[in-house]
């Protein structure tokens, strides 16, 4: 649905983008991470028809984009960082005889789809105030019924959450998890957790380029390693020394009151440590397998983090 080909883009000797290639399958949630400045959203411009890359080339749905003759838009919705509204409209008049009229909805159509995502982004109660009044969430909301209201078979989501507080980014969350299927969806985002819930695909990029693109599952087991968190009452300098030297031990951290032990194998490992620590008759007040997080696979990848 999704299709990217050596796209770059510069912005005098700055490279956003730099040979970006990626394919996203149909029906799919993709995440598209990077840490700030990794061309995320200079990506979303140009699929979206906003920006025109300096090289490469892009398609959606086998249509090349900046191609002579092709229209993507009635095939993309497009939810921006920051959208931007008329604010003397209601939400309802933004929708209904706005955006709609620029898909070409009749106005029966338009009057249903309204009312419909008006309360599927959470502003029922509010279409009939000024946009003038509205919170940045609100507005983000807002962004997100535009982006729905002609039912694309394509969604460019940028940052579709960042404004939103706890129980808001859970509904629109599930309101992405519900388009699984009936969408295919490229999701940027920076709130890694959001990725590792909604997302089946995952693809970083750091300074333009595409670092790796993996199903989210299968990432977490070939970049991850287990760790042990572990707690003593004392000792814990002392026995982290002779930790260091077990052949299953990658690494050991310590953050008071926590060792962080990164092993290789998660069962051999577990012996050693247990009969290790029985050994020296420590007292442990925790020992717990801690599975990495996308998080931490996205800062190594990144080298971010140790």
């Amino acid at each position: 649905m999704i299709r990217i080909e050596n796209l770059a883009k510069y912005y005098g000797s700055v490279h956003a983008i730099d040979g970006l290639s990626l394919n996203v399958e149909p029906g799919v949630v993709y995440g598209f991470l990077g840490p700030n400045g990794a061309g995320k959203t200079t990506t979303m411009r140009i699929l979206s028809g906003l920006a025109r890359p300096d090289g490469g080339r892009a398609w959606i749905r086998d249509m090349e984009i900046g191609r002579p003759g092709i229209d993507i838009r009635p095939f993309i919705g497009v939810l921006p960082e920051e959208p931007v509204f008329y604010p003397w409209m209601t939400a309802r008049e933004y929708l209904r005889d706005f955006v709609a009229r620029l898909y070409g909805l009749d106005p029966s159509t338009a009057r249903k789809r309204t009312d419909e995502y008006l309360s599927t982004v959470g502003l029922k109660e509010a279409r009939n105030r000024r946009i003038a009044g509205f919170s940045r969430g609100m507005r983000q909301r807002l962004g997100l019924a535009q982006a729905l209201i002609h039912n694309p078979p394509v969604l460019l989501l940028d940052e579709p959450v960042s404004a939103l507080d706890p129980a808001g980014r859970k509904e629109v969350l599930e309101m992405i998890e519900g388009l699984r299927g009936k969408a295919t969806i490229l999701l940027s985002t920076h709130i890694l957790a959001d990725v590792e819930r909604v997302c089946d695909v995952v693809g970083i990029i750091d300074r333009g380029r595409l670092i790796v693109q993996q199903q989210r599952e299968e990432l977490l087991r070939q970049y991850t390693s287990p760790i042990f968190e572990i707690e003593l009452d004392d000792g814990a300098r002392n026995w982290m020394e002779k930790a260091r030297q077990f052949p299953v031990v990658v690494n050991v951290a310590y953050e008071s009151p926590t060792i962080r032990v990164l092993v290789k194998d998660i069962h051999a490992a577990q012996k050693i440590l247990l009969d290790s620590l029985a050994a020296d008759d420590l007292l442990v007040r925790r020992f717990e397998v801690i599975h990495p997080s996308l998080e931490d696979v996205f800062l190594r990848l990144t080298h971010k983090g140790d």
